[in-house]
């Protein structure tokens, strides 16, 4: 597929490292390809920033058939601009696109038009370690019509967006409330992919949770309220004793690309790692017992977050006395090691993109 490119006439001021936040700023241009029954996908194009036209009927609008990815660009001092993981974050597209009757793209030409996009916008990667250039690969069903059925019409976009840290208080331990009301997702369902729905569905115990101090909500299992599946929008892990263990994806909980590469470094350590179910019974007898050493979150967003207090049914649980854990600090600094050139890449996870 051909890949036009137009160049803005009217390029955004830049914005300080410092005053980034999170996802709030755009970059210049984008990419977009377009898809239509029997055609295909086709008239792959990068032109400037700006909004789209949309029919009211938008199936996107009434019925929600929309994918999205999350990945990210990182100034390596070794590569210079590289991606981090970015096959990995393509396929996962494609997982979920499937999942909501979309049709798939061809994956490598997702990754030379990303790589395009970022040649052209790679002045907007930020230079300040703890800063990132945010991708968010997304897909949106466009027929116009109020009849239920998998669109015919879609619109593949990728923007950009450079990037601070994720929670304000940076890599400091969190306080996580256990979310005993509300669910995330049920087996069988879409919480084994990346829709839009799925996060819509959290919002209400998020803000409730943050109206009460807290910075994200751990989420249970829809059956019994019992076994524990994510963190917010993250994975999770728990250090106890020396094991380390998360939840297995049974189809209720999101396949990270970060929740991968955790997986990958501690059985490259020999740090024992389980996949298994676990519930919050078992956690809060670990944490009186004083096994529970240390509990985290992986993400792309923020990479990995330690858990400093998880509350449940009233009770506070101290983890570690609210300290970054020895395991959580080695994960974190290695995987940032790797993705901005301080540390070597002996598995391949960084995608050069220019010098």
């Amino acid at each position: 597929m051909e890949l036009r490119i137009t160049r803005t006439e009217r390029p955004r001021p830049r914005v300080a490292d410092a005053d980034l936040g999170f996802g709030q700023h755009f970059t210049d241009h984008m990419l977009v390809v377009d898809y239509a029954h029997g055609i295909g996908w086709h008239n792959a194009r990068i032109v400037p920033y700006g909004p789209f036209t949309l029919d009211p009927a938008a199936l996107v609008l009434h019925y929600g058939q929309a994918v999205f990815e999350g990945l990210k660009a990182f100034r390596n001092a070794k590569k210079g601009v590289v991606l981090f993981r970015p096959d990995r974050h393509i396929a996962r597209l494609n997982q979920s696109a499937a999942r909501l009757c979309i049709p798939p793209l061809d994956e490598a030409f997702v990754l030379d038009a990303l790589k395009a996009l970022l040649q052209l916008e790679a002045d907007w990667v930020p230079r300040s370690q703890g800063c990132s250039l945010y991708v968010r690969p997304t897909i949106i069903a466009t027929d116009a019509a109020l009849g239920l059925y998998p669109s015919r019409t879609y619109v593949f976009f990728i923007i950009l967006s450079p990037v601070g840290a994720y929670y304000r208080e940076g890599f400091k331990p969190l306080r996580i409330r256990v979310e005993e009301t509300y669910v995330r997702a049920a087996k069988g369902g879409l919480g084994a992919v990346k829709t839009s729905a799925n996060y819509a569905a959290s919002l209400l115990a998020t803000e409730e949770a943050h109206a009460k101090g807290f910075a994200q909500v751990l989420w249970l299992d829809a059956a019994e309220h019992r076994y524990v599946e994510e963190v917010g929008t993250m994975n999770i892990f728990f250090r106890i004793g020396d094991d380390l263990v998360t939840p297995p994806l049974e189809g209720s909980i999101l396949g990270g690309v970060t929740r991968e590469s955790v997986i990958n470094l501690s059985r490259e350590w020999k740090i024992r790692l389980t996949e298994r179910p676990i519930t919050m019974e078992e956690l809060a007898a670990a944490h009186d017992t004083g096994r529970l050493q240390e509990v985290f979150g992986s993400g792309t967003a923020a990479v990995i977050s330690p858990v400093g207090e998880l509350h449940y049914k009233g009770i506070r649980m101290a983890i570690n006395g609210g300290a970054v854990g020895n395991w959580t600090q080695r994960i974190f600094d290695t995987i940032t090691g790797i993705q901005y050139g301080r540390l070597k890449d002996p598995d391949g996870w960084t995608t050069p993109v220019s010098g």
